[in-house]
């Protein structure tokens, strides 16, 4: 199994970006997906996740500029109005059974997002 991440960069307060995480490889479905982040100094947080059926979950004061979203083996996270203090590298955790009937989670190898002017 294998995590791709993309859409990390440099944007301006206030700006937006979308990341996208894609698993491939052999296995039997994916059940919940998340995105996760960890600023310098800082231990990783849960900024959003998703279940198999599509409910959410934010990160307190996160929800209304942050939507999280998944299609077929990919979940995105589009970032709105974008602050400084949402610089950190941003991590994607996916749940994914094997058709062995084992749950493992992977995580992609992170991408940068600097808010600065």
């Amino acid at each position: 199994v294998q995590l791709v991440e993309s859409g990390g960069g440099l944007v301006q307060p206030g700006g937006s970006l979308r990341l996208s995480c894609a698993a491939s490889g052999n296995f039997f479905r994916i059940s919940s997906m998340a995105w996760y982040r960890q600023a310098p100094g800082m231990q990783r947080e849960l900024v959003a996740a998703i279940t198999s059926g599509g409910n959410t979950d934010y990160a307190e004061g996160l929800k209304g500029r942050f939507t999280i979203f998944r299609d077929k083996n990919t979940v995105n996270l589009q970032m709105n109005s974008l602050k400084p203090e949402d610089t950190a590298v941003y991590y994607c955790n996916i749940e994914i059974w094997s058709y062995s009937g084992v749950a493992d989670n992977y995580w992609g190898q992170g991408t940068q997002v600097t808010v600065s002017s």
